[in-house]
């Protein structure tokens, strides 16, 4: 993966929508803050060793300022793991463990206070964040046993008091105060947002149902606005702990995905497990959480240790016209309760609606399951370690969208008690491969036994059919490390190699089928044609970890790469999740290169002053300059240049007036002979680096 850019977005807090993608840092970003002296400016903190200062209302860099910290301090997610840090204008706090530290900036001195790790009835004391009163000299720590203290006279390390309040029963995650002090706002695991009266701090307010876990709170300058962000990646704004005015909402980030990543044939959006028992639809497109699809339709008991119905698995059909689910529910003491789902497209409300319910479709867990191509019936195939495949096909397939229309099974298939593992439809559904522990077998829409395949050694962990021109192959691989290629045609094996595939994943529209590989506690990639014995492209060292869910995505609109090992990126995208469950995918450089572009920014150098009217002006003087210095160089600036991007994207109340750029304007339409010629080498240079991030 090449040229990772890490980036940063603004919101709008009204209309959810991300305004601007602030790019340019070229590792984690590890925090922002506003600039004290001009409050439409952040700087923002990275790995990659800069600060930047940022005009965020308009979307443009003005200033890039190295820094020499260490990279343990820089990345905040490693530091702060470590131990929490806060900033005031006399006071630097660091909690760590069991022990609070205040240093003074005038008194160049620091009082150091712990506590006992209070094991005594469960209490546990660890310091969990912290927050300072803006007014008074009060600090305020969250901790493990849900206990928030406000410490008081802690200038005298001797004479310094603290009182407690209590109400989350999990770890306090985050605290932050009100800009006037009169609020102390908590949250953590319970998803409420707690709001305590600083001068009465028996009265509380809350907030509650706001999702994931609450991890930070934050509070605009008037204190009209709350915000907080939440462990399932989700940023809520609040009306003053009234009611909630937005969400801006992620990916969610759950504990694991269970359902394979799929995509909607409908609206192209991914599609896989989102906050507990629904299924979530992002549009991989606008970056954005589409809706979320209740399966379960059971209230989510947010604590630990409660058996709840989990989903599972998820495919579509070809048309999107249906979706199927699968929910499981493992209780103590008592059998496996499994549900299958079959969901139906209504073109009324734009989702899907339930169709069929079916409880307990196998009498043992369901391993995989998928949807016949063929267009000439709608059938579902369902495998399940209870030793059958069955298949549920809908009973008026003439009418699919008729109220009436509804599953039922219409074939039991087995082979010889063997436990079925993996199945797969051929691209026309003309076959169907159903992997029994070693044996490969394969059928017929008529539930015929065709022949039965063989390999080497291992049970059967995936199976995959070729496409166009590959149609003829059929691939799977093993637990014991290998990835075998069957001649259909033949019945035999064309060809085998020893690898250790975690995931086999082939492209809808293209012969490409691409491999995640386990080597050294890493995943490497390989991407092939089945016909062909050289990859297509291949990357060592992807990620650290296997890959177990991955995807390719269509494209709307065909790319046309110049390279041969970017082409297989041409009609689709390949998105894989890492075991650190981080959403992962390729583009070649012209994709970035046009991102880049669409982020408008101006770079100002560190000599000028950081405002987009000194630098028209500064540039206009200076083309002034070389046009009454005879020796200087005349340089003409072309049509689409940068004077004029800077003319279109600076705001109208910075701007000089029209007839001072008037001059400027005009001779920025001027060409020489001289920069046509250069600017044509640039843009075939350009169309020939497509390589792959």
């Amino acid at each position: 993966i090449h040229n990772v850019i890490e980036n940063f977005k603004v919101y709008s807090s009204s209309s959810e929508e991300c305004v601007h993608d602030l790019q340019g840092h070229t590792d984690l970003v590890s925090g922002i803050v506003r600039n004290p002296s001009n409050h439409l400016q952040v700087y923002s903190c990275s790995a990659d060793g800069t600060v930047r200062l940022w005009d965020f209302t308009d979307g443009i860099l003005i200033k890039v300022q190295p820094h020499s910290l260490p990279r343990s301090f820089a990345i905040a997610a490693s530091f702060f793991a470590l131990c929490t840090v806060l900033v005031k204008a006399h006071l630097l706090l660091f909690v760590k463990s069991l022990q609070l530290e205040v240093f003074f900036f005038k008194k160049q001195k620091s009082h150091r206070f712990f506590l006992k790790s209070g094991n005594k009835k469960g209490a546990k004391n660890a310091f969990t964040c912290v927050s300072c009163h803006p007014k008074e000299d009060c600090i305020a720590t969250g901790h493990e046993d849900g206990k928030i203290r406000l410490w008081r006279n802690f200038n005298q390390k001797k004479e310094y008091t603290y009182s407690t309040l209590h109400w989350h029963h999990g770890a306090v995650n985050t605290l932050q105060f009100t800009p006037e002090g009169t609020n102390l706002l908590s949250g953590g695991i319970e998803s409420v947002l707690v709001q305590w009266h600083y001068t009465q701090e028996n009265q509380k307010d809350f907030l509650p149902r706001l999702g994931g876990a609450i991890t930070h709170i934050a509070v605009s300058p008037d204190g009209s606005l709350f915000c907080t962000s939440h462990s399932d990646n989700k940023i809520t704004i609040i009306q003053s702990c009234v009611k909630v005015s937005a969400i801006i909402q992620g990916l969610v980030k759950g504990e694991g995905v269970r359902t394979d990543l799929t995509i909607d044939p409908r609206s192209k959006a991914l599609v896989l497990n989102g906050k507990p028992g629904h299924l979530q639809f992002y549009s991989l497109h606008r970056d954005k959480l589409l809706y979320n699809l209740d399966i379960v339709q059971q209230e989510y008991i947010h604590e630990e240790g409660l058996d709840q119905f989990e989903v599972v698995k998820a495919a579509f059909d070809t048309r999107g016209d249906w979706l199927a689910t699968v929910e499981e529910r493992t209780q103590k003491g008592s059998e496996l309760e499994i549900n299958l789902k079959l969901w139906v497209y209504d073109e009324q409300t734009q989702s899907f609606m339930l169709n069929t319910t079916v409880i307990a479709p196998h009498e043992d867990q369901i391993t995989a399951m998928c949807f016949s191509p063929s267009p000439e019936t709608t059938m579902l195939v369902t495998i399940s370690f209870d030793g059958h495949f069955k298949a549920w096909l809908l009973a008026d397939h003439s009418d699919t969208k008729a109220e009436g229309a509804s599953w039922s099974c219409d074939f039991v298939g087995g082979y010889h008690h063997l436990k079925p593992g993996c199945c797969c439809f051929s691209a026309d559904g003309s076959l169907l491969a159903v992997g029994f522990q070693e044996v490969v077998t394969v059928w017929s829409p008529s539930w015929e036994l065709l022949t039965t395949l063989s390999q080497p050694p291992g049970a059967i962990r995936d199976l995959c059919f070729g496409r166009l021109s590959c149609s003829k192959y059929l691939l799977g691989t093993s637990t014991k490390n290998q990835l075998c290629c069957w001649n259909l045609l033949t019945c035999s094996l064309e060809w085998s190699t020893p690898v250790d595939v975690s995931l086999l994943q082939a492209d809808p529209l293209s012969e490409n089928m691409a491999a995640f590989c386990s080597q050294s506690g890493c995943s490497d990639l390989f991407v092939f044609k089945p016909g062909e014995p050289r990859p297509l492209y291949s990357q060592k060292a992807l990620c650290t970890g296997k890959v177990q869910r991955a995807v390719f995505a269509p494209r709307d609109q065909m790319l046309e790469s110049c390279e041969e090992h970017a082409q297989w990126l041409n009609r689709s995208q390949l998105y894989f999740f890492t075991q650190h469950m981080d959403l992962m995918t390729f583009s070649t450089k012209t994709e970035e290169d046009r991102l880049l572009a669409s982020s408008k920014r101006l770079m100002v150098d560190d000599s000028v002053a950081v405002t987009p009217f000194y630098l028209l002006l500064g540039k206009h003087r200076q083309h002034q300059e070389a046009l009454t210095n005879p020796m200087a160089e005349r340089i003409q600036l072309p049509q689409g240049s940068i004077a004029i991007k800077e003319l279109l994207y600076t705001p109208a109340h910075v701007l000089p007036s029209a007839s001072f750029l008037c001059s400027m304007f005009v001779r920025s339409l001027l060409i020489s002979s001289s920069s046509s010629c250069s600017d044509t080498s640039v843009q075939m240079e350009t169309r020939r680096g497509s390589h792959i991030k």
